[in-house]
């Protein structure tokens, strides 16, 4: 057995296929099918599967996931020990839009500048859907808007609070109680389901025992403000997405009687015996971003 051959194990379930993996190695199908099995010899069994035409773990592929990305990172620390030109590699980062648009850019161009040969890339999903790809191991970091919680197998901190307000065109009414009165004038304008200030929202109104409002789903922030702006309905969003265009007039805050559930911005790394030193790097650039005032660090969950 090789360390290729546990990259290519590893390949596989990022990709979930022998054939995507194949792909992305520059290896052919043979290859990967030779690889596996040279490791199912060395661990004594089979490690995937098939079930219904899909691909699927073993319990003994389950077990030699983490064994596997130990040895990696210890290969890829040892390959680096006599590096004197700063970081290098791939960094996979996955974060919610509303951080990427309002929060990640400055960021990410600080540390492009100071680690020129580190490769980003940059995945947008639900808070949800990024974690679960960091849990699975598809992303390096993952970032996400949530209320306070403790993630277990991740290092986790808590950036700060994000203010999560209610917006409207200029012309509409200025309270909340008044926009539930006419309800058929009023749209709520908002992104997919499972992002997480749409469910706190779509929460409090149950808790309030409001009636649900007709909704509009739209695929980006950008295209929710400007539905917004043009009067036909309010959205709920992150303060700093909106901060210019509360600004300069084009939207206005509706004003509420009951205060929402806080949310805070969360950065993590899946927790590991050895950290990579880029992905460590990055959360330090983002933490560093904020100002330490609003740092509020969580215990890990052993």
């Amino acid at each position: 057995m090789e360390i290729r051959h546990l990259a290519t194990f590893l390949k596989i379930i990022e990709t979930g296929s022998y054939t995507a993996a194949a792909a992305e190695l520059g290896y052919t199908q043979s290859t990967i099918t030779s690889h596996m099995q040279t490791l199912e010899q060395s661990v004594g069994g089979e490690v995937f599967t098939y079930f219904n035409r899909k691909l699927q773990l073993t319990a003994l592929g389950k077990e030699l996931i983490p064994l596997a990305e130990d040895l990696l990172a210890t290969h890829d620390k040892i390959k680096n020990m006599q590096k004197t030109d700063g970081l290098c590699g791939t960094l996979r980062v996955a974060a919610p839009e509303s951080l990427t648009i309002s929060r990640l850019g400055p960021v990410i161009k600080r540390f492009s500048q100071h680690h020129p040969d580190v490769k980003l890339i940059l995945t947008n999903g639900t808070c949800g859907e990024n974690q679960e790809e960091l849990l699975n191991g598809r992303v390096d970091v993952a970032l996400m808007l949530f209320p306070a919680m403790a993630v277990e197998k991740c290092l986790h901190h808590v950036l700060t609070e994000e203010k999560i307000v209610m917006v409207s065109a200029p012309d509409a009414p200025e309270q909340f109680k008044d926009i539930q009165k006419k309800q058929s004038d009023h749209v709520y304008i908002t992104n997919e389901q499972g992002c997480s200030y749409r469910t706190m929202f779509e929460q409090h109104l149950t808790k309030q025992n409001l009636l649900s409002f007709q909704t509009m789903e739209l695929w980006s922030i950008g295209a929710i403000k400007k539905m917004v702006m043009s009067g036909l309905g309010f959205a709920v969003l992150p303060y700093i997405t909106v901060q210019e265009e509360l600004e300069n007039g084009t939207l206005k805050v509706i004003k509420q009687d009951e205060a929402f559930e806080p949310i805070y911005s969360h950065i993590l790394i899946k927790k590991k015996k050895w950290v990579s030193p880029i992905a460590h790097a990055f959360m330090e650039a983002v933490i560093d971003s904020i100002p330490s005032t609003s740092l509020r660090p969580v215990p890990l969950a052993e």
